[in-house]
């Protein structure tokens, strides 16, 4: 029987901003997901081989389908932020993600009033500033606890966010799991396969 492997090459050359779909959906979430569960599809192969297949096969036909609006991500969306202001934003989000970030100084830094610049924010990068920056910081989460041997409480608060229950709050909504399981999940994976 001829297996089937999906190409996941799309996480290599995803746009710089998100990029919101037709129907709404953030195609950084979307491939973030569709990702993830590529992931769940290829370790349930030995159990059920075929149905994860065609489940395989379904995802990766419809990061194609979504492949196509990638191209409209080239031009600046109508009524968002320039390229210099995205840059400007994101670069100050990356350094500061430890610190209290507020919309008032995301908006001065771009020399915008607050209200227009949530606008703008928001058609730039397809979620609003507060969703932007907890997105951000859930990221760097997971990649501490990858990284480092720090203890929850001791990532919450290199993430600017108050204690361990108020990170677990975030990534559950955010991931869909807790950290702990999470962590647990990526770290115990690679001693499974050797």
């Amino acid at each position: 029987m001829d297996t089937f492997t999906p190409q996941l090459t799309f996480a290599t050359h995803m746009p710089p901003q998100d990029v919101v779909g037709k129907q709404g959906v953030c195609v950084r979430q979307f491939r973030s997901v569709m990702t993830e569960l590529c992931t769940a599809l290829r370790s349930a192969l030995d159990d059920e081989r075929v149905c994860a297949e065609d489940s395989l096969r379904r995802a990766a036909e419809l990061l194609q389908e979504i492949g196509g609006t990638e191209t409209a991500a080239k031009e600046p969306a109508r009524g968002g932020l320039s390229p210099w202001q995205v840059r400007k934003v994101a670069s100050y989000v990356e350094a500061n993600l430890d610190r209290s970030i507020k919309n008032e100084d995301l908006a001065g830094l771009v020399r915008l009033n607050a209200s227009h610049f949530g606008r703008a924010f928001r058609n730039s990068f397809g979620e609003p500033p507060h969703e932007y920056v907890i997105r951000r910081r859930v990221e760097r989460a997971q990649g501490l606890m990858l990284s480092t041997e720090a203890s929850l409480s001791e990532i919450a608060l290199d993430c600017g966010l108050a204690d361990q229950s108020h990170l677990t709050r975030l990534f559950r909504r955010i991931v869909g799991e807790s950290p702990r399981a999470w962590r647990r999940a990526r770290l115990s994976a690679p001693e499974e396969v050797q």
